[in-house]
């Protein structure tokens, strides 16, 4: 006697292989959240006063800085910055908080300034091709616009005498 098994109904089967089809396509858009810099606490970056820290307090409480000061180490800058990535894209910054604190001639602290994402900017830079002065060259005068030009008698080429 042959044994016949039950058989799915098509319609049930098409759903499945859509569902998992659709997970499939889904999951390669991962989220990836990121940390860059300095990991700031709270507490502790809220503990830095002006008048009654110096830069020796500073140090024993945040670490070292991020970056000192372009024209000197009278300011330090403690940078941290959370960035969100779907699959390929370029990170784009969702959180950032920058601490700077200042000091005085005698490196007490002066002031501690905070700011945050409102500073961050987009740049886009000219387009796909970088501007240049002179002519436009098309592509093949760019491929073969050299050939005859190296070597040349007269061009100061070393087998030219």
């Amino acid at each position: 006697m042959p044994s016949h098994k039950p058989k799915l109904p098509v319609r049930p089967v098409r759903l499945i292989v859509a569902g998992m089809a659709l997970a499939l396509a889904t999951s390669g858009c991962t989220q990836l959240k990121g940390r860059q810099g300095y990991v700031a606490d709270p507490a502790l970056t809220q503990a830095i006063t002006p008048g009654v820290d110096n830069r020796e307090s500073v140090e024993k409480t945040l670490g070292r800085p991020t970056f000192v000061g372009q024209f000197g180490t009278d300011e330090y800058y403690y940078v941290s910055r959370e960035t969100r990535q779907l699959a390929f894209a370029r990170p784009r910054p969702i959180d950032q908080q920058v601490l700077r604190i200042r000091f005085d001639e005698a490196g007490n602290v002066a002031a501690v300034d905070r700011t945050g994402l409102e500073l961050v900017s987009k740049i886009s830079p000219e387009g796909d091709k970088t501007p240049t002065l002179g002519r436009e060259r098309s592509f093949f005068e760019d491929i073969f616009g050299n050939i005859g030009a190296v070597g040349a008698p007269g061009a100061g080429a070393p087998g030219g005498r």
